[in-house]
């Protein structure tokens, strides 16, 4: 039996962190992933795949922007599939090697193999070559999610799929029907529309992207209508299946994928991306022999310092739900490392970046127009449109923007929220500005680059008084 001070099952970020931290605190760590491979869902299915694909698409099209023309659409029919995900796979190649450099160089101990508790201190391994036994002071389990499969809904992986297998298709298909518009979905509609596919997104909320700040969840739709998307939203999907292509109908297999909505209408398509929701990937760990158990949604509740029923056995990030983002994961990863071995650690902020990679991206930080007018606090917007900018002149983007949200009293900065070219780096003025406390005025005084897109905040931000100033 392998003996350590520290059991991590999963390498994703959350993972990573906490093992790294573990050993630079000097305790023994074995980390644990089931895939031959390191780096969780967020190296291989997830994050950097979809990004690599998005910065590939993007790079084919020849454009800085992010605001894809008529041109380019037409230029991205001509590539094939393939080339892309190759391109994709590079990258992916790259971040695995980085991240088992760091577990090398930190003397953590790798273990390919599905994990499950036998006892609360025990975890079995069973690879390719066996099963092993590690005894550990502490555990942390960091298994992420794996998208979620509704019963009756037959995924084959080619016709019905979700997002782990997107990228393991054999060709571009013709047509595709999107059935949900959260993040995973709306990212995915984007980049398959850029590329030449006739897209259909279908979506049981009033538009995509709900949690968004609505005037640029809106901006969000005109452009992806723009590039010819079809959008079906306030429509329910009842039923998926596969059905016989019509005469004419254009198919690699001689299939369809075809949605039944709650209003009666039936839509069909070359392949359907189900991207409804994530489950915690925790139903092989036999939580019951650690004396734990799983929520409905397969996800574990932790206190604020990620510690789980069980004192000695703490949980980070997807898999204990909200905010499920790589980024805070890898600092619950982190935090909870500290705390299990007695080092001072801060909270995790609550001031969280949000970013979505749909083409064009979009990020967001604070408040929304939405959240502020239903709790009642009086406020103003500050808007700055990238046209108005000479670097947005310079990079072709017309389209993007940055919103402040200013408080009207006290002029503190309540939310930022951007669409367009480098939108998810820019946010990160906003979030340093809030996080200080800043006022609007700084921006207003603030000195930036001459050309950059971060002159969008002094912009927005003389918007917003001079609208507070009936100006």
């Amino acid at each position: 039996m392998r003996e350590c001070d520290l059991c991590v099952i999963g390498s994703g970020p959350a993972g990573q962190r906490a093992a790294i931290q573990g050993a630079k605190l000097g305790k023994s760590v074995v980390l644990v992933e089931r895939r031959d491979v390191i780096g969780g869902v967020a190296v291989n299915t997830g994050t950097i795949p979809s990004k690599a694909l998005r910065e590939a698409i993007l790079s084919m099209v020849s454009r800085q922007s992010a605001m894809p023309q008529l041109a380019d659409f037409r230029r991205a029919r001509e590539h094939s599939f393939q080339e892309l995900v190759r391109s994709a796979d590079r990258v992916v190649d790259a971040e695995i090697d980085i991240v088992q450099r760091h577990m090398r160089s930190n003397g953590v101990a790798v273990l390919h193999g599905a994990a499950h508790f036998t006892e609360p201190n025990t975890v079995a391994v069973e690879g390719g070559y066996g099963t092993e036994q590690v005894r550990a002071e502490r555990v942390l389990v960091a298994t992420g999610t794996e998208p979620a499969k509704p019963e009756g809904v037959e995924f084959d992986q080619r016709t019905v799929i979700t997002s782990d297998e997107i990228l393991g298709l054999p060709a571009l298909p013709h047509s595709v029907i999107v059935v949900g518009g959260g993040v995973i979905g709306t990212e995915y509609a984007s980049m398959l529309s850029l590329l030449g596919v006739k897209v259909t997104l279908i979506e049981g909320r009033p538009r995509v992207l709900e949690f968004v700040d609505g005037e640029i969840g809106e901006a969000l739709q005109y452009h992806l209508r723009q590039g010819g998307m079809t959008l079906r939203l306030g429509e329910k999907v009842v039923r998926i299946g596969r059905c016989e292509p019509p005469p004419g109908a254009r198919t690699t297999d001689g299939c369809m994928a075809e949605a039944t909505l709650e209003s009666g209408k039936t839509v069909r398509a070359e392949c359907l991306l189900y991207a409804i929701g994530r489950q915690g990937a925790t139903a092989e760990l036999r939580l019951e022999n650690a004396g734990l158990q799983a929520d409905n949604r397969g996800r574990l509740r932790v206190n604020e310092h990620f510690q789980t029923g069980v004192p000695h056995i703490y949980a980070a990030g997807d898999v204990v739900g909200f905010p499920a983002l790589a980024s805070t994961s890898m600092e619950q990863g982190r935090a909870a490392a500290c705390h299990m071995f007695g080092q001072p650690v801060h909270e995790v902020s609550r001031l969280l970046p949000y970013g979505i990679y749909s083409i064009p991206e979009m990020s967001m930080i604070g408040w929304t127009e939405e959240k502020l007018t239903e709790e009642g606090v009086p406020f103003e917007s500050g808007v700055a449109q990238y046209r108005e900018i000479a670097r947005g002149q310079l990079i072709g983007d017309d389209i993007g923007m940055l919103k402040l949200l200013i408080h009207q009293e006290s002029h503190a900065i309540l939310g930022v929220h951007a669409i367009g070219t480098g939108a998810t780096e820019l946010i990160h003025i906003g979030q340093c500005a809030m996080a200080f406390n800043a006022t609007v005025e700084y921006f207003v005084n603030a000195v930036f680059n001459y050309p950059t897109l971060a002159e969008c905040y002094k912009t927005a931000a003389l918007n917003g008084l001079n609208k507070l100033r009936s100006v």
